[in-house]
C-alpha cells in the first residue's frame, strides 16, 4: 500500500487523535520492540480500529529509520498485538 493511501485513511478516519500518546508509545513497543500493551491501551486501541491501526503501522513501516525490520515480521506483530487486545477487551473481567 502507498504512503499516499496510509496517510488518506489516517487523516480521514483522525486516526492520530484517537489514541493517548502513553497508550501510543506501549502499543509501538508491543509491535516494533519487544514488550506487552497493558489492558487500558488494549481498550484504546481497539477503539482506535483495524483501520487506523493497520496503516499506522504500514505509515511506519515506510518510514526509512525502520527500513531494517523486516515488515513481514512486523505486520505479524501487529495482528498478534490487535487480536490479544481483542480478546482483552472481549473477555469479561473477573470484578464484573
Amino acid at each position: 500500500m502507498a504512503t499516499k493511501e496510509n496517510d488518506q485513511i489516517i487523516k480521514e478516519n483522525n486516526c492520530e487523535t484517537k489514541m493517548g500518546l502513553p497508550c501510543v508509545l506501549e502499543a509501538f513497543t508491543s509491535i516494533f520492540e519487544r514488550g506487552s500493551i497493558s489492558i487500558k491501551c488494549c481498550g484504546e486501541l481497539v477503539v482506535l480500529g483495524k483501520v487506523c491501526h493497520s496503516a499506522l503501522v504500514k505509515r511506519t513501516l515506510e518510514n526509512p529509520l525502520f527500513k531494517d525490520l523486516s515488515p513481514a515480521t512486523i505486520i505479524a506483530k501487529s495482528i498478534q498485538t490487535w487480536n490479544n487486545c481483542l480478546a482483552l477487551i472481549d473477555s469479561p473481567s473477573p470484578s464484573a
